[in-house]
């Protein structure tokens, strides 16, 4: 089993930072990706970024040049720096882990957090 813990979340103003993390815990396969999704109310969930074990990066357009993701492999954490916040990032955020197991058959594993408000608000 697998339990992805977040904090970070709350209330920012407009131009403002906020820091997200998130612990993962349990049977975990090395070679993984971690990221971020969000979700405002009545939209859909949405990829925020991502990063690899090896430590490459994916962002969604409209967080690029604001949001920082990165990871810490020892301890299975994920970090989301976000700056410059807007009223638009406003949305409840989810960590999520993925990894593949080819052998003996091929089985996609996913796992996601409980989600932690982000409130972008003056």
């Amino acid at each position: 089993h697998v339990q992805l813990v977040e904090s970070g979340g709350g209330l920012a103003q407009p131009g403002g930072s906020l820091r997200l993390s998130c612990a993962a815990s349990g049977s975990i396969f090395s070679d993984n990706t971690m990221g971020w999704y969000r979700q405002a109310p009545g939209k859909q969930r949405e990829l925020v970024a991502h990063i690899t074990s090896s430590g490459e990066t994916n962002y969604v357009d409209s967080v690029k040049g604001r949001f920082t993701i990165s990871r810490d492999n020892t301890n299975n954490t994920v970090y989301l720096q976000m700056n410059s916040l807007i009223p638009e990032d406003t949305s409840v955020y989810y960590c999520h882990i993925r990894w593949v197991v080819v052998q003996p058959t091929v089985v996609n594993w996913e796992y996601w957090g409980q989600g932690t408000q982000v409130t972008v608000s003056s």
